[in-house]
């Protein structure tokens, strides 16, 4: 069975292109626009991984992963910021809302995979220090 990834993004370019390299991977892709959005499919089915954008409009992508991180039925989620943020303790400040890890973006469509199925592998008490590579 193929892990479930919610990827969230108000980028219709960046949502496109995440969800098709990693459906072309194998994996079972969910997609949301925004944080209202995401909490439905969340509500409806509880993905492995969510690729969480933190420039959301509304309500942003570290607000989002503070409150499913805060809820038991959802804090088990691992949850990987997905982001143009790039200055130095941006990555912190994710860690710090409860992201599991960091990928900047633009997205490196070779490495994206490796990363994804790295954080997949890790067990949720195993939090990185440093952003994934």
């Amino acid at each position: 069975m193929s892990a479930k990834i919610l990827v969230v993004d108000d980028n219709a370019i960046n949502l496109k292109l995440v969800s098709d390299v990693l459906e072309f991977e194998g994996y079972d892709i969910l997609k949301a626009v925004d944080a209202e959005e995401a909490q439905v499919v969340v509500a409806a089915t509880l993905p492995d991984l969510i690729l969480m954008d933190i420039a959301l409009p509304g309500m942003d992508g570290l607000t989002l992963t503070r409150k499913l991180k805060a809820e038991q039925r959802t804090r088990g989620i691992r949850i990987v910021a997905l982001t143009a943020f790039a200055m130095k303790g941006d990555d912190q400040k994710a860690f710090d809302a409860g992201c599991d890890g960091y990928i900047t973006k633009p997205i490196d469509t070779r490495k994206l995979p490796d990363q994804v199925a790295e954080i997949l592998q890790r067990t949720i008490t195993q939090k990185p220090k440093e952003p994934v590579p």
